[in-house]
Formats: C-alpha cells, sequence, structure tokens
C-alpha cells in the first residue's frame, strides 16, 4: 500500500475527476430574471425567463437544462425564444434545451435571450397542500432539481445573479432570495412580487416559495434583517423556533467573516429536506415547527451554509464536503461557544458513532469521484466523517491557524467556485504545514482506524506497555492518539502515541499502577478501538 501513496497523492488534489456534468466551457451565466405566474385553478406554471451570458468561446449554439414534457402531462414545454427581437430556432429534446443563434457569438460579448414557456412541475417546485390543508408553491431545487421548472444551468460550477418576479393571486405572500424591490396588485385578484439577487448563486439555492405565511422580523444583525415566515395557524410556535436565528447569524459573521447577502429569511415549506440551505431564504420542513425550540443545531447548520456551499461553493458534485461537512461541524463550533466544550464532544462523539455504523454497509471515501447519481453523494461520508475531519484538522494545526485559514478560505473564495485542494493549499499557506498526507488519508482512502490495543502494567519496570494494531482491511492511518492513564483514585497521567504502522508497540514510564487505560480522553481522533488487558 505505502508504494501506492505518493502517486494516489498525485491524483487525488491534481488531477480531479469531473462528474458527470457536461459542462460548456464557452458560456457563463451572469443574470437570470423569471417572470412566473401561478394560479388555484390548476398546476400550470407560466414562465418567462430572460437569460443573460457571456460568451467566453465563438459558439453558434449551446443548451440549456429543461425537463421536457412527459407522457402524463407534468414538464415544460417551449412555446418561443427571442434573442433581442429575432425569433431563434430551437430543440427541446432529452431535458436539455439546445439553442440555435442566429449569427455566431464571439468571446467577450454578452447576450440577452428570453424563453417563453409553461408546463406542470413535476419536482423542483412543489405544489400542495400543507399540513393546515392550504395550498403553496416551494422551490426545492437541490441538487439538480431546478430544470423541472427553470430553464438553466443546474450545476454548482455555474453562478449567476437572479430575479423572481411572481405573478399569483392577492391572497399569497412570496419570498425568495435578494431583496424585494416591489409588490403591486394587477387587478382585483392577483399580485406582482420582484425579489432580485445581484450575488451570484448556484441554481441549487435559488428558490420562490408563495404561501400564506405570518412574518416577523426577529432581528437585526450588522444591519442584516433576520425574518421569520411561518404558516399562520403555528405563527407563535414558528417565530419561537426561529427565534435562534440573529444569534446564530452573528457567530458566523464574527468567526468567518461578513453575510454575504442583505437579508436572511427562515422559511417553514414543503421542501423534502429538514432544511434546504437557500441562499438568504432557508427553507425549513414544515415539521420542523413545535413550539419547542429544539431546532437550533439545524438553525446554524443551514446558517453556515450561506458561506459553505452558497457563496463558497464546490466547483464538483464529488466535492460537497465542502458544503456538507463544513456546516456539520460549524454548527457544532457554534453549538462549542455557546455551551462549552462538553457540548461540542456529545455531538463529536454522536457523530463518532455515525461514521462508525455507516461504514459498516460503506466503505466509500469522502471525495468519491465513482459516484455518477448525484443524489447519492449526500452520506454520513459528507455530513459526519467530513465534519471530523475539520475537527481533527483544527486539532493537528491548532486553533489560531484553524481559524484564520478558514476565514482566509472564505474571503478567498466568497462568491466563487473551490475544490478540495484549494482549501487544502490556504490551510497549508496559514500554518506552514504539509497537510497533503492528511487530507488524503481521511478523504480519499474510505474508512477510519480500527483499533485493537492491548496493555499491561510491569511491576518491575513501573512502565506501561500498549500494543496497537490496525486492524481495518483497507489502507494505513497515521495520527497522533492521546492515551489517559487512571489509577484507583482517579489520578491520571497523559501520554500521546503517534501511530503510523499496521502495528506499534510501546513502553511507557508510569507515575502509579494504572488500573484502566482510556483512549483519546479529550475527543480528537475519529477511529474505533478494541481494548484489552493482560
Amino acid at each position: 500500500m505505502k508504494k501506492l501513496f505518493i502517486p494516489f497523492l498525485l491524483v487525488c488534489f491534481y488531477a480531479h475527476a469531473s462528474d458527470p456534468y457536461p459542462r460548456n466551457p464557452a458560456i457563463d451565466i451572469e443574470k437570470y430574471v423569471f417572470q412566473l405566474e401561478v394560479t388555484d385553478n390548476n398546476d400550470v406554471l407560466n414562465g418567462i425567463a430572460t437569460i443573460t451570458l457571456k460568451i467566453k468561446k465563438t459558439i453558434s449554439e449551446f443548451e440549456l437544462d429543461l425537463i421536457n414534457k412527459k407522457p402524463d402531462g407534468t414538464g415544460m414545454e417551449v412555446e418561443s425564444v427571442f434573442g433581442q427581437e429575432t425569433r431563434l430556432k430551437f430543440a427541446h429534446q432529452n431535458n436539455r434545451l439546445t439553442i440555435y443563434l442566429s449569427a455566431p457569438a464571439e468571446a467577450n460579448q454578452s447576450i440577452t435571450l428570453r424563453i417563453t414557456y409553461k408546463g406542470v412541475p413535476q419536482d423542483g417546485l412543489i405544489i400542495g397542500k400543507n399540513k393546515f390543508g392550504d395550498r403553496g408553491f416551494f422551490g426545492d431545487n437541490w441538487p439538480d432539481r431546478g430544470h423541472h421548472w427553470l430553464p438553466v444551468i443546474d450545476h454548482p460550477s455555474d453562478k449567476s445573479a437572479v430575479e423572481f418576479i411572481i405573478i399569483a393571486p392577492m391572497h399569497y405572500s412570496v419570498v425568495a432570495n435578494g431583496i424585494k424591490i416591489e409588490e403591486s396588485p394587477l387587478d382585483l385578484k392577483r399580485k406582482l412580487t420582484h425579489w432580485r439577487e445581484e450575488v451570484p448563486l448556484p441554481v441549487k439555492v435559488m428558490v420562490v416559495g408563495i404561501a400564506q405565511f405570518a412574518v416577523q422580523q426577529s432581528g437585526v444583525i450588522n444591519n442584516i434583517p433576520v425574518e421569520s415566515w411561518v404558516y399562520p395557524q403555528n405563527r407563535l410556535e414558528g417565530f419561537h423556533d426561529y427565534a435562534y436565528a440573529p444569534k446564530v447569524l452573528d457567530f458566523f459573521i464574527t468567526h468567518v467573516g461578513p453575510y454575504p447577502y442583505k437579508k436572511l429569511a427562515n422559511v417553514q415549506s414543503k421542501t423534502r429536506w429538514g432544511g434546504l440551505e437557500n441562499a438568504s431564504a432557508i427553507f425549513y420542513s414544515e415539521n420542523s415547527v413545535t413550539g419547542k425550540g429544539d431546532r437550533e443545531k439545524l438553525i446554524a447548520h443551514e446558517i453556515a451554509h450561506q458561506w459553505f456551499g452558497n457563496s463558497a461553493t464546490e466547483n464538483d458534485w464529488h466535492h460537497v464536503w465542502l458544503s456538507e461537512g463544513f456546516a456539520t461541524y460549524f454548527a457544532n463550533l457554534y453549538l462549542e461557544n455557546s455551551y462549552g466544550r462538553d457540548r461540542l464532544v456529545e455531538e463529536q462523539l454522536k457523530d463518532r458513532e455515525a461514521v462508525i455504523s455507516f461504514y459498516k454497509k460503506n466503505q466509500r471515501p469522502v471525495v468519491d469521484s465513482t459516484i455518477t447519481d448525484i443524489n447519492k453523494v449526500l452520506s454520513t461520508n459528507t455530513y459526519q466523517k467530513a465534519g471530523w475531519v475539520l475537527h481533527m484538522l483544527r486539532q493537528k494545526i491548532g486553533d489560531i491557524a484553524f481559524w484564520n485559514g478558514i476565514r482566509k478560505y472564505y474571503a478567498t473564495y466568497q462568491q466563487r467556485n473551490a475544490l478540495t485542494g484549494d482549501f487544502v493549499r490556504i490551510m497549508e499557506e496559514v500554518s506552514g504545514e504539509q497537510l497533503n498526507d492528511f487530507f488524503t488519508q481521511w478523504l480519499y482512502q474510505g474508512g477510519h482506524p480500527q483499533l485493537s490495543v492491548t496493555w499491561q502494567f510491569n511491576k518491575k519496570k513501573n512502565t506501561i506497555e500498549v500494543k496497537i494494531d490496525q486492524v481495518q482491511k483497507d489502507g494505513l492511518f497515521s495520527f497522533p492518539l492521546e492515551v489517559a492513564l487512571v489509577d484507583k483514585n482517579g489520578q491520571i497521567q497523559l501520554e500521546t502515541l503517534n501511530i503510523g504502522s499496521k502495528q506499534s508497540k510501546f513502553e511507557l514510564t508510569a507515575r502509579f499502577e494504572p488500573v484502566q487505560l482510556k483512549l483519546d480522553p479529550a475527543t480528537r481522533i475519529l477511529f474505533e478501538a478494541n481494548i484489552q488487558k493482560k
């Protein structure tokens, strides 16, 4: 295995395999403006998408993602495509919309197109009754479900500004990304609501919610209004449950950097997820509202995404740990800041148990370029194990370097895209340490250390003899393992053992006769172990 280790490093960090999305390097979407009309009479969505794109290489045609109309009547049907005032030819098949320009567009040119379409969304825009029986329309784009109702580049590598102009029955309120710039009645039955987000977003976190809402401003942090949007029937419970948000927002602004958007709305919705981190308009499942105030960790996780995933976005689905692992660990860091080190340890131990259990069913690494179904990139690996990687990095380089590196990474890649190698490079620069080996074993190698530990006390020599075997089937890990020797009175002697081979033996001078050997008493390392005293 060791002979393969150095080439493996080069493959991991310098020859990134791409996910299967067919990228087009000739275009870059700069802005979407979606005018959408919905009604209570049916589920048909009438849309006009105005798309501005920059040409990076001369082209005469290009493709967008948009679901075709299906035999069951769901899906989208394109009626026309215009460039300026010129009607353009198009083809819509295999869920791709090919647009043929009337003349080649040259590099560095910007063009604007207008696509008129309609249809019944099968997914992406969730239309139906909520738990109180009221009708609503909720965007739910993650991971690539936006093209079920919007013509887009449905991949996180392409980020753009977005506006939603919603025409809906008068009794609905509308929430979306950005700030509201207009709300006007059109007639006695309909009104128009216009939201604008100028910061570039990936489609996965573009969103609109159209429903009956009770709305409260729960606070203002650094001139950022923090709002709660909940169903009227559980208004008081929702306002209570989402009231943690200002405190959470303040933590991340203080520790990571300025908030990237102009408002933060926490929205009760019909999302299929427990929470979906839509930029500046987080959607939570409708059952997140209980009135018990027990969603603080979830709220912290989704707010962390505003920095990690939304602003600094993974450039490839295989590197989604840069989003989910960060949100997982930074939610734990928020809890540590609020309630102390013991709360962090509690969360890390729960996450460690989850990782150990998951590995029994799935031996894949965190960054797994063999995954072709992007719905499968989310797992305990990309959440809890990736969070543990950040925790171990913090132990390895220390708090000061860790936080300086996090702030530099975010400052460098805010409103941009990054890969794992980008994060590694910045943490190396800040810490002054070589970290490729660390990240390779924890991110690109499956599993974790599984240790068989035996120990005994030698009364004649007054030493403790410790033998540690790595018994996992594949791969070796190198890491420092702290052990605590405990005597019958509870006195503790701490030692650090550097593990780096299949079998390791240590002889430690004892200050007393121990009755117990504890591994990793400060909860610093991801591992599992069987301990025996001879």
